[in-house]
């Protein structure tokens, strides 16, 4: 029924399957995720720009797809990778009541390349053991010796500026579904600008339930401009590839250090660091999924939280101004600080979680809680 495919890594190691979603080539970083659901967040997730994603969950796109669940615009992930991907029989409908299309199809609508049929789980050990390597999906070329060469020419996401295309080009306001304007009515409490660095549009919507009026900037734009803008406080939210190459951000976000408030959020996060002087590197196989654990310091609480990063902060490397304020207790990798001498905090998990544990959710009122009190 369906073509034979290749998934070729970059050492060597190959995994037969069958060739799902669009009839093209796929290459990039090959990473794994552990969510159990989620996955068309997951695929629409900017942050997975330049990555191919496999599923550890052994059954994907039961419930189909919709835009409600949508992060962006269109699925970001190069790839992706199914050990089993569910395919709707002709007539009948979802189990989902607002699923509109399987997931096969929109891969390929969308124009994604997919693999299914293969041992997710001997890929997944490859991973951990290994960490994440460059590979190829293809149907189109099974000639395994060319496959190798072609994922050994693959640029590794070191050095990879990613999130200066990953997001808008030209500022724009968020307009909130109804669902998600605050109790209070429409008019928002305060103005909050958005670097867009691959932001997704769940963490938008959680701004606007906390009552703020969301404009969204270029990664590009200059601290001038968003000052002269006059937000109450500043977003630096989530993107793709690797934070040291983003040159410019670091440099608008140390401007805007100390002038309005700042709440970062992922790759926000480690730029946020790299802004303070702190040095960033690169995970073996990264956090991707929905189920890490992280201690707050603060309440002392344990927080099961969505992830998705393959960079981490080095702690050691930031300066005595920076606190921490979470910590993974898997790794005892850096999850969070505060800035001491300035309104500025981050997380370098997902508070959002869509899909996920919500218990983080209380960071955006931390952020509105920060605004308020530095008016």
């Amino acid at each position: 029924m369906f073509k034979p495919a290749l998934l070729m890594l970059d050492d060597g190691v190959c995994f037969e399957g069958e060739a799902r979603g669009a009839a093209r080539e796929a290459a990039g970083e090959v990473v794994f995720t552990t969510g159990m659901a989620g996955y068309q967040e997951t695929l629409s997730d900017p942050s997975y720009l330049g990555q191919i994603v496999s599923f550890t969950s052994a059954h994907v796109g039961n419930y189909g797809v919709s835009p409600l669940d949508d992060e962006s615009a269109r699925f970001r992930a190069a790839g992706a990778v199914f050990h089993d991907l569910f395919t709707a029989a002709e007539g009948i409908p979802f189990p989902h009541w607002r699923a509109e299309e399987s997931l096969d199809a929109r891969l390929a609508r969308q124009c994604v390349t997919a693999i299914a049929g293969l041992d997710t789980r001997a890929l997944t050990l490859h991973l951990r053991e290994h960490g994440a390597r460059g590979g190829i999906i293809s149907s189109l070329d099974l000639d395994r010796p060319s496959l190798l060469r072609r994922a050994g020419e693959i640029p590794p996401m070191q050095g990879q500026d990613l999130a200066v295309t990953a997001g808008c080009r030209q500022s724009y306001e968020f307009s909130p579904p109804l669902s998600s304007r605050p109790s209070h009515g429409n008019r928002p409490l305060m103005r909050v600008a958005v670097l867009d660095f691959g932001v997704k549009r769940s963490i938008l919507v959680h701004l606007a339930r906390q009552g703020m009026a969301v404009k969204i900037w270029p990664a590009v734009t200059s601290a001038a401009d968003i000052l002269a803008d006059a937000p109450d406080g500043v977003l630096l939210p989530n993107g793709p590839g690797d934070p040291e190459p983003c040159v410019q951000a670091v440099n608008v976000i140390r401007d805007l250090l100390g002038r309005v408030p700042l709440f970062g959020i992922c790759l926000g996060h480690q730029l946020l660091g790299l802004a303070l002087g702190g040095r960033t590197y690169k995970l073996p196989f990264g956090h991707h999924g929905v189920n890490h654990p992280v201690l707050d310091l603060s309440t002392r609480r344990v927080l099961i939280t969505s992830q998705n990063h393959g960079f981490c902060l080095d702690p050691d490397s930031l300066p005595s101004r920076a606190a921490p304020s979470h910590w993974n207790l898997n790794d005892h990798t850096l999850e969070g600080m505060v800035v001491k001498d300035a309104p500025a905090f981050s997380v370098q998990f997902h508070p959002e979680a869509v899909p996920g544990p919500t218990e983080a959710g209380i960071l955006f009122e931390r952020f509105r809680d920060l605004i308020l009190n530095a008016r």
